[in-house]
């Protein structure tokens, strides 16, 4: 998996982190039970801090795309995870859109309600 993070970006880099992740769910590049990089791994691979992907990596286990356990790393779940994934890809796009038009959080949740 291709982890690529811009440290210019307002994007904390542990959220990019995990939108590399969301997306390689989202798309099939990564299946259930498949392991992620270790964290120590990838942060000497990006030139960050350990504790930053951590930080992406506890965001994606939030969201219920991946597990974290001892000795074992961090592990793809399966189930419902591709189409979580897919969908989270597209709120954040959508949320990000939002943003740049300078809507208001209400705003934004009256146009989901509408959308329901």
């Amino acid at each position: 998996m291709l982890f690529r993070i811009d440290p210019s970006s307002a994007i904390p880099l542990g959220d990019q982190i995990a939108a590399c992740v969301r997306g390689a769910v989202a798309d099939g590049r990564v299946d259930a039970g498949e392991r992620l990089p270790a964290a120590r791994v990838l942060a000497d691979l990006l030139g960050v801090n350990v504790h930053t992907v951590l930080r992406g990596y506890q965001r994606l286990r939030e969201e219920g795309l991946i597990e974290l356990r001892r000795g074992r790393g961090a592990v793809v779940v399966g189930g419902p995870s591709r189409a979580r994934a897919r969908l989270l890809v597209r709120v954040r796009e959508f949320a990000a859109e939002a943003r740049e038009l300078g809507l208001t959080d209400e705003a934004v949740l009256a146009l989901v309600r509408e959308a329901l």
